[in-house]
């Protein structure tokens, strides 16, 4: 079975080589990550149970940018952040909110930027229809494992009328706007490289 070749994510481009330095690089990469979950986060449509934000944009972009490893460690970071206390979520902050009904989202974002992640390492992160397909299928987690909490919560058929229906045309233009932001952004990288 062959392996798939391991590609540089975009964020990459910015991290020096020395060891010290690159890790102080992505520390901050990390952290502006967080912020950028956190704001998109405020940007919010009022739906119930959960209300619909750009947190999904977000998400994408952070692990088709970063890469598997540093948008994983960057989504850990930011629920880490919530769990004790931070105002990163929507609308609360701590273990009660993230046991309420958006902890099976949040959980689904951590899995969703690794998936895009993963295809960024692999170099799909330069072709809009190949990182969409990656990303579709980071947006089953989300939307999935964001069903399954609800359904545990508030029963099956809730769950997907209120946790799933809503947001499934809203959701694919988010993802379809992350899938051609990031190659555009490589697009731009090589111009000014070439």
């Amino acid at each position: 079975m062959a392996v798939a070749a391991v590609s540089r994510p975009l964020i990459s481009l910015a991290f020096p080589q020395d060891g010290v330095s690159r890790l102080l690089t992505q520390a901050v990469a990390v952290i502006a990550g967080t912020a950028l979950l956190a704001l998109s986060a405020k940007v919010t449509v009022p739906f119930w149970p959960v209300p619909m934000t750009l947190q999904v944009l977000a998400v994408f972009l952070i692990g088709a940018a970063y890469g598997r490893d540093l948008a994983f460690v960057t989504l850990l970071t930011y629920l880490a952040q919530g769990a004790v206390g931070l105002p990163v979520f929507a609308t609360g902050a701590g273990l009660a909110y993230m046991a309420g009904p958006t902890g099976g989202y949040l959980v689904g974002f951590v899995v969703a930027a690794t998936i895009a992640g993963w295809a960024a390492d692999r170099g799909l992160d330069r072709h809009p229809v190949k990182l969409f397909a990656a990303m579709l299928v980071g947006e089953v987690a989300i939307l999935g494992l964001g069903a399954a909490w609800l359904a545990y919560l508030f029963g099956a058929e809730k769950a997907i009328a209120f946790g799933v229906g809503p947001f499934i045309v809203t959701d694919l233009v988010k993802v379809a706007l992350a899938a051609a932001i990031v190659p555009a952004a490589w697009n731009l990288v090589e111009r000014f490289r070439g």
